[in-house]
């Protein structure tokens, strides 16, 4: 039994997105039975060409289908659909710790979180490739900087939610940088956060991972920048408008010199140019302001939209036991 909340047991899911995990979904529902015993465990296939949805029944899982091809419509789903009171999210590949996920619920619980994210420490090279370690390092570093905080794993699968950010929580991206998304959204809305470090295995025999390096980082790099100039107009518009102007500075030099030495403009189509990008420069800077404007009016409906809902649990009166 997952525990009680005041007077009320506490509903827990969890919830595995899964495609061609044929090999590991039956160990991981074991695993998370195992866990969290009081737990209904979903496992969403998303266009399987293999015996997950099979072997994800016959372990107890309710079983779901996403026809729309992509995590990012898998979690938004899965988040439409499902109601609970704590959700815990992983991958159905048995690379995430289950035994874990009784710690993260308990410090949501225990620290009234909406968001417990499972930090990955692997001691074995194959499970966490070189490439995803780097990729994961600039990136975690990328959004410090944009947004002034971050997590140690901003792409970690593995996470325990509370039902208010769950049903706060737009999920527009459609694939693997849905989890920058949801760490992006935590931040800006800044609701209170937490991370706990946790094992993270290499796959099973029989088991092949679906991330692609360069790919999947193109597009989470991409995800940052569009979330950048969605949340912050005035510092990516203002950037653009900065070279725009540096650039014109630099185009006008030589016209200066020359109009410094003899009186004359003999380069007119320079000067248009020059005058044209500076004015292009000083429409980027007012756009920035207007659109953040605009944003901090949509950040509060956000915010109202979070707040609409009850605190999910609204006490920590009894432990936790999954283990």
């Amino acid at each position: 039994m997952i525990g009680r909340v005041g007077a009320a047991d506490l509903r827990v899911a969890v919830l595995l997105p899964c495609y061609n995990e044929e090999a590991a979904i039956g160990a991981t529902v074991a695993a998370f039975r195992a866990s969290l015993p009081g737990a209904t465990i979903y496992v969403y296939d998303n266009n399987s060409t293999d015996r997950t949805i099979e072997v994800a029944r016959a372990a107890g899982a309710v079983v779901r289908r996403e026809r729309a091809q992509g995590k990012g419509h898998v979690v938004r789903r899965m988040f439409a659909d499902v109601e609970a009171d704590i959700y815990v999210m992983a991958d159905g590949d048995a690379t995430y710790d289950a035994a874990a996920a009784p710690l993260l619920v308990a410090q949501l619980i225990d620290e009234h979180l909406d968001m417990v994210v499972g930090a990955r420490r692997s001691e074995v090279q194959a499970a966490y490739r070189r490439g995803h370690r780097l990729g994961n390092r600039m990136l975690t570093g990328m959004l410090a900087k944009l947004f002034g905080r971050s997590f140690t794993d901003i792409l970690s699968g593995y996470r325990v939610f509370s039902r208010r950010f769950v049903k706060s929580f737009p999920a527009l991206s459609l694939g693997f940088e849905i989890e920058t998304e949801i760490s992006v959204h935590a931040l800006e809305l800044r609701v209170p956060v937490g991370e706990v470090e946790t094992a993270y295995a290499a796959r099973p025999e029989g088991s092949a991972s679906k991330l692609s390096t360069y790919r999947d980082g193109w597009r989470i790099l991409t995800t940052i920048l569009t979330l950048l100039r969605m949340e912050r107009p005035v510092l990516f518009f203002g950037a653009i408008g900065t070279l725009l102007l540096l650039l014109a500075v630099l185009i006008s030099i030589p016209l200066a010199v020359t109009y410094v030495e003899t009186g004359l403009v003999p380069r007119m189509p320079t000067a248009l140019l020059a005058t044209g990008v500076t004015i292009i420069a000083f429409l980027c800077f007012f756009c920035g302001l207007i659109l953040d404007t605009v944003v901090r009016g949509r950040r509060e409906v956000r915010r109202l939209a979070y707040l609409a809902l009850p605190a999910s649990p609204p006490s920590s009166d009894a432990p936790v036991q999954g283990s």
